[in-house]
């Protein structure tokens, strides 16, 4: 049964609250996740809330039952409170119902293996945590098994990062290592870096193999040389404008997509005839 709360000064209102911040994060291992649907989308993968909020509206629809009843089941803690109240804790004026603290699980890139996946990204000092989620959001998309952050990129539990997966940090895997890790890690796959100015090919001119991992770097200043130099390939997405490079998530989005088509192309999928 969901606990009633309307008092923001209740312990467990401020906990999640201050799961907005890193240092609250890391005090208290938990990272908070927003809406109805993603809290569900969570449940549904196996996430279970070890903290549930939800708004009366939210407490009688399916998914908010199912999210309590999972939340209880595993000893966590489940309330109900006022739509103001949730505001507050999500920091937006018009929030979708939910929200829940979830543990923060282990990335070490040990537990994740590169031939689970015929793709992946990696990204080198990725800084933006709307980049992050949109390039998690992609993986989901296209079957990537997930996102690999390379030396010191921005937290993959913020609350930015995480709202901006869309449920997608439940669905794919996140790792974080330094560049040796990730090289050894890697070296059992096609290593492709995207980059820009010379020494590069056209990313359509290269048949992708499986493995794949997609490099991408950092926002601003690109692919460091000796990066781009470790890679099997160098790709480059042709640019008609004055701009030079795309958003690093949306060119992640059209290498994504490459791998993906010439795999459909090479296997297409079941036409379905109307009787």
């Amino acid at each position: 049964m969901l606990k009633p709360v309307t008092s923001f000064a209740n312990p467990t209102i401020k906990r999640l609250r201050s799961l907005h911040d890193k240092k609250g994060r890391r005090a208290e291992g938990l990272f908070l996740a927003e809406g109805l649907r993603v809290v569900a989308e969570a449940v549904a993968a196996g996430w279970a809330p070890r903290a549930l909020l939800l708004t009366a509206d939210a407490a009688v629809h399916p998914l908010g039952r199912s999210a309590a009843r999972m939340c209880l089941e595993t000893g966590g803690e489940a309330l109900e409170v006022p739509r103001e109240l949730l505001a507050k804790v999500c920091a937006k004026d018009n929030p979708a119902g939910a929200a829940a603290a979830f543990a923060i699980p282990d990335t070490s890139l040990t537990r994740v293996d590169v031939r689970s996946s015929p793709v992946w990204i990696a990204a080198e000092k990725l800084k933006d945590p709307g980049n992050l989620g949109t390039m998690l959001r992609t993986a989901d998309a296209t079957g990537a098994g997930g996102l690999i952050l390379v030396d010191q990129s921005c937290d993959p539990w913020s609350v930015e990062a995480v709202r901006a997966s869309m449920g997608a940090v439940f669905t794919r895997a996140v790792a974080q290592a330094g560049w040796d890790e990730f090289r050894r890690w890697a070296s059992g796959a096609q290593l492709v870096g995207a980059v820009v100015g010379a020494d590069t090919i056209d990313y359509q001119a290269v048949r992708y193999a499986a493995p794949t991992v997609l490099l991408m770097g950092n926002e601003q200043s690109g692919l460091p040389g000796a990066y781009a130099a470790a890679c099997d390939e160098r790709v480059t997405i042709p640019m008609a404008g004055k701009a030079d490079s795309l958003n690093v998530a949306v060119a992640a989005a059209v290498l994504l997509y490459e791998v993906v088509n010439q795999r459909r192309r090479a296997d297409p999928p079941d036409r379905h005839q109307p009787s």
